[in-house]
């Protein structure tokens, strides 16, 4: 894991890596690699003489944002950050989605350099505020894909502006979550099902894990909802052996999303239309104190299984394989958690937005964050090397430094430029 001596390893493998290609080639590579177009004369000055400097690092937030009398082109913001945030907003992981509240958000936390973390929990949501764009719906995605078609730069305060989500939307305060009530979210883990989706796809997108690399058949069965069958197939070893180690600890954690639900209309309403027109009719519902039906389908499946009351969380996975696995942190004032200095066993919350905050202060979301960025700046994945290694702990740092992830960016960018 990142530590002092790592970020300082990884500061001299930067140093290093601007010595080995002339500072213009270098500033090069970095603005191609961070907006996917080449730099104008001025900009190339600009970063050469940052890299000239020993600053790297300098040099790449030039090319998200423009140096000292030099434009930036925008591209960071609506191609390359764009498309890095997408696949999360839909299950087919689609990164050439259209945009939407999710990704705009993504675009906008990093712009203005908010701590990262936020997205899973905070009152928070980006909206277009270009002329003629249609007003935020909460039943369509026109706001977005007419900001996106205008060309606007997502790199202007202007052009994309922070509000809050609650009154933007009309959710309570108490029900948003960051990117996970979202309406693209809602749209995507939250329609049909068990609500189990979305908590699968915060896993896979923000912890960079599935289910199958966290099975624990060690924690406790007590919160397994009666919908899992004990003897799947009329074989309880298959239960024992493969079921209860995803569901011990996904089900008490997925309770956290008892109130949501993202309707739609069926085929008889319009009876024209096709299943993905319908769904993006659909509008996020939340039912306060209402655990939604589709938390307490199929019971006879297995009567004596757990059934929802409520949407409080625990987090069995605190302990097991998944304590070291996952890296978890104190949570950060989770509303209702329990003090872990009395009870260090479990954390356990009420709603979306403290197990957001629980997620989001792992090691799992830090080194996520970094890898992705890896991929999307270096276009493959970090090696197994002690050097790189060394240099991926260097960016974790940075992030919980102030998990800023556009200064992650920037080093990443910095180091990629001359380690291809």
């Amino acid at each position: 894991m990142g530590n002092s001596i790592t970020r300082a390893l990884a500061v001299c493998l930067l140093g290093a890596a601007v010595a080995h290609a002339g500072p213009r080639d270098q500033a090069r590579r970095i603005h191609d690699r961070l907006t996917g177009v080449p730099p104008s004369n001025a900009m190339l000055d600009a970063m050469e003489a940052a890299i000239g400097s020993g600053d790297a690092a300098q040099a790449a937030l030039y090319a998200i944002d423009g140096a000292p009398a030099v434009a930036a082109s925008g591209d960071f913001y609506t191609v390359t950050l764009k498309n890095w945030a997408s696949p999360w907003t839909n299950e087919a992981q689609d990164a050439f989605a259209p945009l939407n509240d999710y990704s705009a958000t993504v675009i906008g936390l990093v712009r203005d350099e908010v701590d990262f973390r936020q997205l899973l929990y905070a009152d928070i949501l980006y909206r277009g505020a270009v002329p003629g764009i249609p007003a935020y719906s909460t039943s369509d995605n026109r706001h977005y894909e007419f900001l996106e078609a205008s060309g606007g730069n997502l790199g202007d305060p202007a052009v994309l502006v922070r509000a809050a989500q609650s009154a933007t939307t009309g959710l309570p305060a108490t029900a948003v979550a960051g990117v996970l009530t979202s309406r693209a979210a809602a749209r995507a883990f939250f329609v049909d099902g068990t609500n189990r989706a979305m908590f699968r796809f915060t896993l896979l997108n923000h912890l960079c894990m599935d289910l199958e690399q966290l099975k624990d058949a060690t924690r406790p069965t007590d919160r397994i909802r009666q919908d899992v069958s004990r003897s799947p197939g009329g074989d309880s070893q298959l239960f024992l052996n493969q079921c209860v180690a995803c569901h011990n600890g996904m089900d008490p954690l997925a309770q956290a999303f008892a109130y949501y639900d993202f309707p739609y209309p069926d085929e008889q309403q319009f009876p024209g239309l096709e299943l993905e027109e319908r769904k993006d009719m659909g509008e996020l519902v939340y039912t306060p104190g209402a655990v939604q039906a589709k938390y307490l389908i199929n019971d006879a499946v297995f009567p004596t299984g757990y059934v929802t009351p409520n949407d409080h969380w625990t987090n069995y996975w605190r302990l097991g394989d998944n304590s070291e696995r996952i890296g978890w942190r104190a949570p950060a004032g989770n509303s209702g958690a329990v003090d872990l200095a009395l009870n260090p066993a479990y954390a356990e919350g009420d709603g979306a937005a403290s197990l957001g905050r629980e997620l989001a202060n792992t090691e799992a979301f830090a080194y996520c964050q970094v890898k992705k960025a890896f991929r999307a700046v270096c276009l493959r994945e970090p090696m197994p090397t002690l050097d790189e290694s060394m240099a991926v702990d260097g960016f974790v740092d940075t992030f919980h430094a102030g998990h800023n992830m556009k200064r992650v960016f920037a080093e990443v960018a910095a180091y990629c430029a001359d380690h291809l």
